[in-house]
């Protein structure tokens, strides 16, 4: 018999495929232009029209957000939107959380974590609107202040990209436009490139659990790979302070969407008593 994650492309229907490619197209623009893993736009697709549970729909997104990463930031780099020596700063501590996110993702559930992720993404979001009007003492970081922040943002960018599937661009491109001083676009292209050995490190994790759906990447990789890139290329003709908007807007509207997460309903007694049998 097949087993459900690992069929060949040969055993999934042409519809889940084309359902799967406009899944990664869609999700892969959107990550592209706004330098996010497309976690945003997939899992909720990926749970409506593909029918998975959330906890698969999370490490299928992390799966295909190395697609996102590697396609996207190779856009950005063609137009030289790439901090390196940031994006080692970011990926390394993120590396080291990723797969503990992962883990407790499988173990608890996360609902009050979402909620004041989401709160947080609302802070994230209004720094970045004040910030043109801050004082300059409120500058950019250097030194070793900037070296720490990087870390800092790194390791919880991390952690939350394992629990959570999202790419860790809601926090990366904020950190590194109020910590560092970068544009719009090379916080984007940075934090694409970040992208690709944290979702890595969460979608193993996931995938040691069998949370990762690959049959399924078969339509979403080709997908993300043409929509990241192009939303990528479309992202370097619109306006910085517009880009930013919009990225503001992405991230307002993650934070409403977290802070809405619901405690799942209590199992009955009887439901509860039945699994204690069981285990």
């Amino acid at each position: 018999m097949c087993n459900g994650l690992l069929c060949s492309p040969g055993n999934l229907p042409m519809r889940m495929i084309g359902i799967g490619f406009f899944v990664g197209l869609v999700s892969g623009a959107v990550g592209g232009l706004i330098g996010l893993g497309g976690g945003i736009i997939m899992v909720p697709l990926l749970t409506g029209l593909m029918n998975l549970d959330r906890i698969r729909a999370h490490g299928t997104s992390l799966a295909a957000l190395v697609f996102t990463g590697f396609s996207g930031a190779a856009a950005y780099a063609c137009y030289e939107q790439i901090d390196w020596t940031a994006a080692v700063a970011l990926a390394f501590p993120a590396v080291l959380t990723a797969a503990a996110g992962a883990r407790l993702a499988d173990a608890l559930p996360a609902w009050k974590l979402k909620r004041a992720f989401g709160g947080f993404l609302f802070l994230c979001s209004l720094l970045l609107l004040l910030k043109p009007f801050m004082p300059s003492g409120w500058g950019p970081l250097s030194g070793y202040a900037l070296i720490g922040a990087m870390t800092a943002t790194g390791a919880v960018t991390g952690f939350l990209s394992g629990l959570l599937g999202v790419g860790g661009g809601l926090l990366m491109v904020p950190a590194m436009i109020f910590f560092a001083g970068f544009s719009q676009y090379a916080a984007q292209g940075t934090a694409l490139l970040v992208m690709i050995p944290t979702g890595m490190t969460g979608a193993v994790t996931h995938f040691r659990f069998g949370n990762v759906a690959i049959r399924l990447l078969y339509g979403i990789a080709p997908g993300i790979l043409l929509g990241a890139f192009l939303g990528g290329n479309i992202a370097q003709f619109i306006p910085e302070d517009l880009l930013c908007r919009i990225f503001v807007l992405s991230i307002l509207l993650m934070g409403w969407r977290y802070i809405k997460a619901e405690e799942p309903p209590e199992l009955p007694e009887s439901v509860k008593a039945a699994g204690l049998a069981r285990r």
